[in-house]
């Protein structure tokens, strides 16, 4: 019996950045068979966790496939990845956009992308040195595309019909810091604004609140294009927390500037990553945490239990119990629970326009999540008025 042909796969863990990658690894592998490839993801324990569940997985649905491991897993932990039977070989996260390092020639056009919103990497890898993090381990110092490769980029998805670009990276607003005359995050903005007039929405990942130039902070105020969805890099709510972690913010910046930008743009909805738990964190700290939820209206939580990672300065500090860390991780995902169940509440009776998925939901310009009547093509925006809310949905 010959060996089972399956389509080559790419599963994507992790962030935002990996799922724009995973989308560039497919179309580099185009009609490869017999590949399986799982973009990993190395953020916390649970993240490498979840990578080494995903392997066994994809290993059991296809036994005859060759099966590759890239992402910033198959880095940081390297040794361990490569040692599981599941595993025939790495790709270097540094490697895993060039076809060499998968053997398939170059491809002058990508294939259309799987999902309805288009994820372009305009950075990749960081410079900073947080004392929580090894994603510059994974990931490398920070590196930035040009605006024309971008707007390369941009060109190709609206040609597709994208209705909504989103840009992702490790770290955002460092975009440019290395390019020539440092040009900030929202000079790329604007250029993309500028030349494609017929684009519908841009939308923001993660940003680092304390790096939003004047600029992105005028266009994320004015320009109704610029998605009213502003996600921070916050971690903690505690100052003494945020000088531990290393961070380059204290909380009154991130309550200034959502402040600043309420007042220029009433409809902004604000995510947070926030860490529970972090090493040395007290009740105080922790109800720091909480009460800046409450504070900025975090209707968009990402919420990280701590975990500590090889090789950095907080493993080496003096460590919380797990289950201390998972009550707070908890309490905090209520408390964004909450102010998010107020927010929808808001949006009832109110129309949106919405960007259709393939699921049967889709999404308004503050991310919030709406159930569509049937028939409603993904990628198309549709203006809706929802009147009630069903399972954390509007509808």
């Amino acid at each position: 019996m010959g060996r089972l042909r399956v389509s080559a796969e790419v599963i994507s863990l992790g962030c935002r950045l990996n799922l724009s990658e995973s989308e560039d690894i497919r179309a580099m592998l185009g009609g490869s068979s017999d590949l399986v490839v799982v973009n990993s993801c190395a953020v916390t324990l649970e993240a490498v966790r979840q990578t080494r569940q995903a392997i066994r997985k994809a290993r059991r649905a296809h036994p005859a496939a060759r099966l590759l491991v890239t992402g910033c897993a198959a880095e940081i932990e390297r040794d361990q990845l490569a040692a599981m039977p599941e595993v025939d070989g790495l790709i270097a996260n540094s490697a895993k956009l060039d076809p060499r390092a998968w053997n398939v020639p170059e491809r002058a056009t990508a294939v259309a992308s799987q999902h309805t919103r288009a994820f372009i990497a305009v950075q990749n890898g960081c410079d900073h040195a947080c004392t929580f993090c090894v994603i510059p381990q994974g990931r490398g110092a920070s590196r930035s595309l040009t605006v024309d490769q971008v707007c390369a980029e941009v060109e190709q998805h609206c040609d597709r019909g994208a209705a909504e670009v989103v840009l992702t990276g490790v770290d955002v607003t460092s975009w440019g810091q290395d390019l020539p005359d440092r040009p900030p995050l929202g000079a790329l903005v604007q250029a993309i604004l500028d030349r494609f007039p017929h684009l519908r929405r841009l939308r923001m990942s993660s940003l680092d609140g304390v790096e939003i130039d004047p600029l992105l902070f005028e266009l994320f105020a004015s320009e109704q294009r610029l998605m009213p969805h502003l996600h921070l890099s916050l971690q903690h709510g505690h100052d003494l927390i945020l000088k531990r972690m290393k961070r380059r913010h204290l909380r009154g910046d991130a309550i200034e500037l959502v402040g600043r930008l309420r007042a220029r743009r009433a409809d902004l909805a604000v995510g947070a990553d926030l860490i529970a738990g972090f090493p040395t964190e007290t009740a105080e700290h922790h109800a720091a945490n909480l009460s800046i939820v409450r504070e900025l209206g975090i209707v968009h939580g990402h919420i990280f239990p701590y975990s500590p990672r090889p090789g950095t300065p907080a493993a080496r500090m003096p460590q919380l119990d797990r289950p201390t860390i998972k009550q707070r991780a908890a309490e905090l995902r209520e408390a964004v629970a909450m102010q998010r169940s107020e927010w929808l509440a808001t949006l009832v009776d109110k129309p949106a326009v919405v960007l259709g998925e393939r699921d049967g939901t889709g999404y308004t310009p503050g991310f919030a999540r709406v159930a569509l009547a049937g028939g409603t093509a993904a990628g198309t925006l549709v203006e809706i008025t929802p009147t009630t809310i069903k399972d954390g949905l509007l509808t």
